[in-house]
């Protein structure tokens, strides 16, 4: 037996629609461009999957610097794996800092976020470590991931293996006033879990 059909449904606003909602109420719909300047002549460039995925896939270049739970490591162990490329593993708990190859910006009013990719993160329990990174709109040295291996299991990671994605967002640039005291609120200082777990 079918249902009726719902009149009231919501009804999602078609690509059309959304577009000329934007342009009503002056929403900036088409952003300045992300500048990309590869480091070096074989840097890949970051990718969207999908054409309207926020998201852009970050790419490993080279490896900088291994933090082991135990401490540093000057020297990164590496090994070449079966497709010719270069890869290390990691550990529990151990942290690698991964140069991408490449410097960005968008300009002044944005940032760059950068932020795990789900896949890892679910699958191998690699994320990035102080997510969201914050690319800042003056920052013209190379982007740089910090990934952690949260699994129990030994995980590697590849040069060219996607392991991050770079996001734009809006910054606020908000002065700062100093004050004696702030308007009183129902909710008080009440936090970190006061409403229940």
């Amino acid at each position: 037996m079918s249902r009726p059909e719902n009149k009231n449904r919501f009804k999602s606003p078609s690509y059309g629609e959304i577009s000329e909602m934007l342009e009503k109420n002056n929403i900036i719909c088409n952003p300045m461009p992300v500048k990309i300047m590869p480091l070096y002549v074989d840097a890949k460039i970051p990718q969207r999957q999908h054409a309207t995925d926020s998201g852009m896939d970050l790419f490993a270049y080279s490896f900088d610097k291994l933090y082991t739970k135990d401490g540093s490591s000057e020297s990164i162990p590496t090994r070449i794996n079966q497709d010719g490329k270069v890869e290390i593993s990691l550990s529990p708990l151990d942290r690698v800092l991964v140069n991408t190859g490449i410097s960005a910006t968008v300009g002044f009013g944005y940032e760059i976020q950068i932020r795990p990719r789900s896949g890892l993160a679910l699958k191998r329990g690699l994320t990035v470590l102080n997510t969201p990174g914050t690319v800042d709109e003056a920052y013209r040295g190379p982007i740089k991931v910090i990934l952690v291996n949260l699994s129990n299991q030994e995980q590697t990671i590849a040069i060219e293996d996607r392991i991050a994605q770079m996001v734009v967002a809006p910054v606020i640039l908000s002065s700062i006033e100093v004050v004696k005291s702030l308007d009183d609120t129902a909710r008080g200082d009440g936090g970190f879990g006061h409403t229940g777990v």
